[in-house]
């Protein structure tokens, strides 16, 4: 009837809606990475896209709303699959958790690349206006940071001395996570065939669990 007639042909407008929409955000992506923030341009977009400029604007305010929706869809693909993420079962080894929890980070950037890439551009260039992607990047950031520190609290928060103590350590073992993968997805970048990955991991876990540990323990200060 008229009725189903219309809802199926809503249903294909939406379906074909969507499908733009990605393929706009796969154009901004491939653009963003070859010539930065400020080189991108609606556009270039369009034009990449094979869409037309009416068609970006009736997704997208303006460029750095694209972007900002770039850094969203690669973010959750990128902690979907982020297994360093999920919550460890009782009873896991520390040293086993920061580990993986390294790994998983580098190993899931890699596989989702823009994310961090496009975030770290945005960081490191300075504008005398603050992007709405940038605070996305940011507020990501801290969502992942505070993520690591609670998990990092639970593994070791009854060996503290006291609640204060360790959740400093805590927070400190999740900042150097995440700057450890950071760094490895840099290395990884630039020259991916020469980056020995179990043995920089050993050599990190090792120094800075035993640090950490010490410290619970009264060996360090």
């Amino acid at each position: 009837d008229a009725r189903s007639a219309r809802l199926v042909e809503m249903g294909r407008r939406q379906q074909q809606g969507e499908e733009t929409r990605q393929r706009i955000l796969d154009a901004t992506i491939e653009i963003a990475a070859e010539r930065g923030y400020e080189g991108t341009s609606m556009s270039q977009i369009a034009e990449r896209a094979g869409v037309s400029m009416s068609s970006i604007y009736w997704h997208f305010a303006d460029k750095d709303a694209v972007i900002a929706a770039v850094l969203q869809r690669s973010h959750d693909h990128w902690f979907h699959d982020a297994a360093a993420y999920e919550e460890p079962p009782a009873g896991t080894d520390v040293g086993e958790y920061l580990t993986a929890a390294v790994r998983e980070d580098v190993i899931t950037l890699t596989k989702h690349p823009e994310f961090l890439r496009l975030g770290l551009m945005l960081s490191l260039e300075r504008r005398p206006s603050e992007p709405t992607a940038r605070a996305l990047f940011h507020d990501q950031r801290r969502e992942s940071l505070a993520h690591l520190e609670a998990t990092f609290f639970r593994l070791l928060g009854d060996r503290s001395a006291s609640a204060e103590s360790g959740q400093h350590l805590a927070r400190q073992l999740a900042t150097l996570v995440m700057a450890a993968a950071d760094g490895l997805f840099i290395a990884h970048q630039i020259a991916p065939d020469e980056l020995d990955l179990d043995a920089l991991l050993d050599l990190f876990v090792g120094g800075v669990l035993d640090r950490a540990l010490g410290q619970l323990d009264g060996g360090a200060g």
